[in-house]
């Protein structure tokens, strides 16, 4: 995963990282080693932030460079 794309996407909105935290209802510091790159972002977080970024969880480990989010599918 990029990391550097958890810090830019969360530094163009002008949030910290405790802000973030706070949304995926976890420490600073846990969310700190996600930036860092040195623990793994679970998926069920890396979806919060998807959702809350508006974006696709393709673009926040760059797998893709498009910031639009794929549709949601109706079942």
């Amino acid at each position: 995963m990029n990391i550097n794309r958890l810090k830019e996407i969360r530094e163009d909105k002008d949030l910290l990282q405790k802000d973030i935290a706070k949304l995926l209802k976890t420490t600073q510091q846990q969310y700190s080693k996600y930036e860092l790159g040195t623990r793994i972002i679970p998926l069920d977080k890396l979806n919060i932030l998807a959702d809350y970024y508006q974006t696709s969880m393709d673009y926040l480990v760059c797998r893709t460079d498009e910031k639009k989010p794929y549709p949601k599918s109706i079942l």
